[in-house]
């Protein structure tokens, strides 16, 4: 690796969630909705691209914008958003991209003849007679596609949806079938059913039985082939966490396999307590130098849609079962982070209060307490010079950092603000011993204060800073001397 990379591994000002990765030649693309910063809903932004060298994966290039949400026929206007997409390198050797205008019930394509794009319409999934799937009584409500094309060169697109509340259900439920996903096989055009489309998942009302119960399919279509089994990769009824399920052919039958990662750490090594704030989640897996990741994204800015990717390695056991990733700062950097340097306080992959986290359910969610820490940025969306911090850690707010090498470690510095009067205590683990104490004083702008000679022992441990004192502290960076 060239440059260390970290999670979100995009830069600060950038918020691509429903990461979908791919490796096209020598360089990782990856595509996904695009969200604003402090946007009032989900997917505000036209679709866009960031690719890297598979050599420096920290050396990330803008492609710019790829595709329009007005490019659509059907929503010139531009009155619909453009959910999460996925891409595919057709048989022709073009790229084809697959995606839902939010207020559409089928289906749409865009073509390129680059990963990089720029992307051209195409068309609508349809029937052999020419009807868009999704408009038929029945089908399925299209959301989140996924395609996949096979090594013999067959083409699979997956779709669906699956709320467990009622209420929903009863509103949306004349928009389409919303049970579960599906999968459903295309002609080499892209574009036409070959055969009907068939249930790969089932949704929570539907899942008794079939041991998918408790992590039904709710929505983020995701397949890849691995070892000659396919996995079939979607967001839970939980929200919160990526699950699979494996299958000897494109179209199933599938079993559940467990969870691939939860955005809060639940369910790793039996723990049930968030670690992080928690939202909902979707992405898919890619296999980079040799290595498989599963991409994933967080929630920011006290709201449930201003979401940034991240990514972490996964093993693939020889049974073919995948045991759930932890959540990390260093993602896709190969490895540990160097204990020396200095560090965004953005990458922290582990966030709360003193009383723990909640899930994001609003657009933007009150604390009336006033005691939740929160990602957030200064500067307007998109805009470069903007810096992200931690913002309104109070008394008992934990901050964590997962992993550091460290050597010869001897000196950390952190760079606060805010009304902060109070200490910092420094630990290896969440619940680990204090290894260091910085006091801090309040103060209107950013100013650095220090430990030296803490006992930073040898070799690769987290990092952990709980605030301990009156008033707020927002968090910038540390470094580790």
């Amino acid at each position: 690796m060239k440059k260390q990379v970290f999670n979100p591994y995009l830069p600060s000002y950038e918020y691509v969630p429903d990461g979908e990765p791919y490796v096209f030649g020598d360089r990782l693309y990856v595509y996904g909705s695009h969200d604003k910063f402090n946007g009032k809903n989900f997917c505000l932004g036209d679709y866009v691209c960031w690719s890297a060298p598979v050599s420096d994966l920290g050396d990330w290039k803008y492609e710019g914008v790829i595709y329009r949400r007005t490019q659509d026929p059907k929503n010139r206007k531009g009155m619909s958003v453009l959910n999460a997409p996925d891409v595919q390198k057709g048989p022709d050797g073009r790229y084809y991209l697959y995606y839902v205008a939010s207020m559409l019930t089928i289906l749409s394509v865009a073509v390129s003849e680059k990963p990089e794009g720029p992307f051209t319409f195409y068309g609508y999934v349809r029937h052999a007679d020419g009807t868009p799937y999704g408009k038929k009584r029945g089908e399925a409500y299209n959301f989140d596609p996924a395609v996949f094309m096979d090594e013999d060169r067959r083409i699979y697109l997956y779709s669906g949806f699956a709320p467990d509340k009622g209420f929903l259900r009863s509103i949306m439920g004349m928009r389409g079938n919303l049970d579960g996903a599906y999968g459903m096989e295309l002609e080499p055009d892209m574009l036409t059913l070959k055969g009907e489309p068939v249930m790969v998942a089932p949704g929570p009302l539907f899942s008794a039985g079939t041991g998918f119960e408790g992590h039904a399919f709710y929505e983020a279509s995701s397949m890849r082939r691995i070892g000659g089994k396919y996995y079939f990769v979607y967001s839970s009824e939980l929200s919160h966490e990526l699950c699979y399920a494996v299958g000897n052919h494109p179209l199933g039958s599938f079993a559940y396999g467990g969870t691939l990662v939860s955005i809060g750490d639940i369910g790793l090594h039996g723990n049930q307590k968030a670690l992080n704030y928690l939202g909902n989640t979707h992405g898919g897996m890619a296999k980079i130098n040799g290595q498989w990741y599963i991409f994933y994204h967080r929630q920011t800015n006290k709201q449930k849609c201003c979401r940034q990717g991240c990514a972490e390695k996964i093993t693939i056991l020889p049974d073919g079962s995948i045991p759930q990733a932890e959540l990390t700062s260093c993602g896709l950097n190969g490895g540990a982070l160097s204990g020396k340097g200095s560090y965004e306080a953005r990458i922290a992959c582990h966030l709360m209060s003193r009383k723990g986290t909640f899930k994001y359910e609003k657009s933007f969610e009150k604390d009336e307490e006033g005691i939740h820490p929160y990602f957030t940025q200064s500067g307007e969306d998109r805009e470069e010079n903007g810096d992200q911090y931690i913002a309104n850690m109070t008394d008992g707010s934990v901050a964590g950092f997962k992993y550091f090498q460290f050597e010869g470690t001897t000196k950390i510095q952190l760079m606060t603000r805010g009304s902060r009067k109070g200490k910092v205590e420094i630990r290896t683990a969440l619940d680990g011993s204090v290894i260091g104490q910085i006091p801090v004083e309040p103060s209107e702008k950013w100013h650095l204060s220090s430990v030296e000679n803490v006992a930073v022992p040898e070799g690769i441990s987290a990092l952990y800073f709980t605030y301990i004192g009156e008033g707020y502290m927002d968090f910038n960076r540390f470094e580790l001397l």
